[in-house]
């Protein structure tokens, strides 16, 4: 049989689908594997090229065909998805990856470690839990709402409700509703600890890296924004520049440009939400900072406020801390004050 030079490998749950060619492009193999069979068929193989679609559990798989031995290269779906040339099945999808993954200008998705993945899945924890925590506080204040209970909006709004819930003798909610709000008060308890106990872990992992320490010096970037980052990005030098960067989480203007006219419009919002929330947040914090305590040590922002609305100002804000937190990333540097803010 011919030496097999590239593989397509169209992941699964159970049955994965190869697509493999020789040094010639002709089709040397095509087939399906059950997934306790993946390691075996490939270490059979003399080191080849493998492509995969960089979703659920390709990390995975990326590292451990890369301790066999061969090259492996993940690549963005959406980028894929062009080269199928039939209906979508997992045969045609593994035919598309393997042809795309020879192509010179594709874009490929760096390996994320185990300890990235494992900072990422607290993130993604954590925020789980947050949107649980505003679901049940909605629920409560809608169950009160029902018999013209309400309170003002906040922690506090919400406390005195649940203060409300304790006192027995309040006989403004019946007993039934008083039982069903007696569990979601103490399920939101719950969830504020949980989400108290998954700060703490993620202090302790920005405390322990080294890069995202270096990141947290960056106005608008906390400890939770730095640690997203530095788990996000397995290399940083993936990406040409700051503006890549920037582009591949969202923040950049769509394009409709044609004839030599450029034509900008609102932000992508393409690329990774969560990052993009939170760098939007940063950005907003300084802003609110800077108007409190002044803005001339930011020319910048101070000329971008007096002419756009906040939230755009936001935008681009946010924009310009995803750019210096690539370049620090990128060249392993600290963060320098601007010459007017240290003077």
């Amino acid at each position: 049989m011919q030496t097999i030079t590239t593989i397509g490998l169209d992941i699964a749950k159970s049955v994965f689908q190869i697509h493999g060619v020789g040094a010639d492009g002709q089709v040397v193999i095509r087939r399906q594997v059950k997934r306790r069979y993946v390691l075996a068929f490939f270490s059979k193989l003399p080191p080849c090229l493998v492509g995969i679609e960089a979703c659920a559990s390709s990390h995975h798989w990326s590292r451990e065909l890369k301790a066999l031995g061969h090259t492996v290269r993940l690549m963005p779906p959406a980028y894929v998805k062009p080269y199928v040339k039939s209906q979508k099945n997992d045969a045609a999808d593994a035919e598309a990856i393997c042809e795309a993954v020879t192509r010179a200008n594709m874009r490929f998705v760096a390996t994320k470690t185990p300890e990235q993945q494992s900072c990422l899945t607290l993130h993604r924890t954590r925020h789980l839990f947050i949107r649980q925590q505003t679901a049940v506080i909605n629920v409560i204040r809608a169950h009160f709402a029902e018999f013209g209970i309400v309170a003002p909006v906040g922690r506090k709004g919400v406390e005195e409700l649940l203060d409300v819930v304790a006192d027995p003798s309040d006989k403004r909610i019946p007993v039934i509703v008083r039982a069903c709000l007696t569990a979601l008060g103490a399920q939101l308890r719950r969830l504020k600890e949980q989400i108290l106990e998954f700060d703490r872990v993620i202090m302790a992992w920005h405390r322990s890296n080294e890069a995202s320490r270096r990141l947290d010096a960056i106005p608008g970037v906390g400890p939770i924004l730095a640690t997203a980052l530095v788990a996000s990005v397995a290399d940083p030098k993936v990406f040409r520049s700051g503006r890549t960067f920037s582009a591949w989480i969202g923040l950049v203007p769509k394009q409709h440009s044609s004839g030599g006219k450029d034509r900008l419009g609102s932000i992508s919002k393409q690329g990774d939400r969560y990052l993009r929330s939170l760098l939007m947040a940063g950005a907003l914090a300084v802003i609110r900072y800077a108007r409190i305590h002044s803005t001339k040590h930011r020319p910048w922002l101070t000329a971008l406020l007096a002419r756009r609305p906040t939230k755009i100002a936001a935008i681009a804000l946010a924009n310009k801390i995803a750019r210096m937190a690539w370049a620090m990333m990128t060249r392993g540097e600290r963060y320098k004050e601007p010459v007017a803010h240290a003077a």
